[in-house]
């Protein structure tokens, strides 16, 4: 088994949610759980429409401050709260950044139309040799073609590849194909079976 390219999920692998409570003080301001909050911001019809680039991530953002009666400056502070929590894994990055020029990295996410701006402004895309986004080629994961893109972009065949993502379903869809996966739990175990496949 030679591997030629490891893919990574963004949002549960690269950036977590290691602060639990602003979301939480968000919720109880908006007298719902966090559990629901969550879902709105991620699950409404309008976050699956910016996944696939339906509609542009303003217009998302546009529909919650419709839904929670919120004007332009409200909404400006909602987002910031309820990302508040969210921690970009140094130890996981540099670890990408050290898999290269040996490896081809690339990152496979289910994201909006913001995505590479925020990769650009956080200094992350130069880690990677290639980004797929969901909202830029308007298929997201578990989708076969999210991965056919990511895996034609690297210039690889999928036994030549390896994707870590903390959603199982993602998972086994990448397995379908040939690629080998990894579910992610934590940096530490996913670093260490990355290296194992590596040898």
């Amino acid at each position: 088994m030679t591997i030629k390219a490891i893919f990574f999920d963004f949002g549960g692998v690269i950036q977590r949610t290691e602060y639990q409570s602003p979301r939480q003080h968000l919720a109880q301001k908006f007298g719902m759980e966090y559990e629901d909050i969550d879902k709105f911001v991620f699950e409404s019809p309008t976050a699956k429409q910016a996944t696939v680039g339906e509609i542009k991530v303003e217009e998302h953002w546009q529909a919650i401050a419709k839904r929670f009666k919120l004007g332009k400056d409200e909404i400006a502070k909602f987002e910031s709260e309820f990302f508040a929590g969210d921690v970009i894994d140094n130890e996981l990055v540099k670890f990408i950044r050290e898999l290269r020029p040996k490896y081809r990295t690339g990152l496979i996410s289910n994201a909006w139309s913001d995505m590479r701006e925020y990769l650009i402004r956080k200094k992350l895309d130069d880690a990677f040799d290639t980004l797929t986004i969901s909202a830029e080629i308007k298929i997201a994961k578990p989708e076969a073609k999210i991965y056919l893109h990511a895996l034609k972009q690297a210039e690889v065949k999928a036994n030549e590849a390896v994707f870590v993502d903390d959603v199982s379903a993602n998972i086994e869809a990448c397995q379908k194909l040939g690629m080998h996966g990894i579910l992610f739990r934590d940096v530490e175990e996913a670093i260490n079976q990355i290296k194992k496949m590596l040898k």
